[in-house]
């Protein structure tokens, strides 16, 4: 890419999205076509060829997404299934018919089956079924993933995909219904600190593994693989370091400055009992990741506290 060339950015409001437009603007991109949601509704086809048409990007990312923790995901698999086929299909469609240059569209570790082989190789979609609980969202984002591959395949355009681990970072959903883990976490222990509670319940066993992602982190590697990668197989971008979510809890809860206890209330789900993707691929085309977890927690509890007020 070009530092002239218009990038169309999708979800650029979101987690991942201000993320990637953040660092595209720090990098000196500068022509950037953004819209929010109530300027544009991805989940419209022909609102989508409208832009398109108009805009004429030469490159597009797409951040966009119905998104959310396993709660909400649990309670609404058919909105999380259908909201992010249609923005997967229209987008990439649109972006093909009006001969954008290249494309990303970021998909999910949840796309792996939940039975999979550790850590998951990219061969490994579609080899089982994924984790029930985000069953909807997992397969939207598999037809994602796929259908880049399949105009990569059949037309030989330039459409790649990317499997971010689990993504956390300044700008993350603080709304008790929506949010990962980890604000959620953040949230709870923050609550229990300010109402002197003994204790907190923590979801599940706490034994379940996880490997997140600072979004800066995505950012750099989304601006890498637009300039440096060009396969019909999608690509991993993790991390290679993870914690069960009781070490998560615990390290959340020493940052927050909690004293109390944890208790993990196992009537509640896991999830998959351990995730965490083999990045040999994007390792191995000199990318790796720069914010270790702890770092990026610190500076995400900060951030929290300050838009407190």
């Amino acid at each position: 890419m070009n530092k002239q060339d218009r990038i169309y950015v999708s979800g650029h409001t979101g987690l991942v999205g201000s993320g990637i437009v953040k660092e595209l603007k720090k990098q000196g991109y500068t022509n950037l076509v953004l819209r929010t949601h109530n300027e544009l509704d991805l989940t419209d086809q022909r609102a989508v060829e409208v832009f398109f048409d108009k805009e004429k990007p030469d490159y597009v990312i797409v951040g966009a997404g119905l998104v959310g923790g396993i709660k909400a995901n649990s309670e609404a698999p058919a909105d999380f299934y259908y909201v992010n086929m249609q923005i997967a299909n229209n987008v990439i469609w649109s972006s093909y018919k009006h001969k954008v240059k290249k494309l990303l569209y970021l998909g999910s570790a949840c796309m792996y089956p939940k039975e999979c082989e550790q850590p998951m190789k990219e061969r490994m979609i579609l080899s089982g079924y994924p984790e029930a609980t985000n069953e909807g969202y997992a397969l939207a984002k598999i037809a994602g993933t796929r259908l880049c591959s399949y105009l990569h395949r059949q037309y030989g355009v330039d459409y790649i995909s990317a499997i971010p681990a689990n993504a956390y970072g300044v700008g993350d959903c603080f709304d008790p219904d929506k949010s990962h883990v980890i604000p959620a976490l953040i949230m709870k222990y923050q609550k229990a600190k300010e109402q002197c509670d003994d204790k907190v319940i923590l979801w599940g066993t706490g034994s379940a593994k996880r490997e997140f992602i600072n979004t800066r982190d995505i950012a750099l590697a989304s601006i890498f693989l637009m300039n440096n990668y060009s396969a019909e197989e999608t690509i991993n971008v993790g991390t290679d370091e993870e914690v069960t979510i009781k070490e998560l809890s615990e390290m959340i809860r020493d940052i927050v400055g909690f004293n109390g206890r944890i208790e993990c209330d196992i009537s509640k789900p896991d999830g998959m009992p351990r995730r965490i993707l083999d990045s040999t691929k994007i390792h191995a085309l000199g990318w790796s990741s720069s914010v270790a977890l702890r770092d990026g927690l610190e500076e995400l509890y900060e951030d929290y506290i300050s838009k407190r007020g």
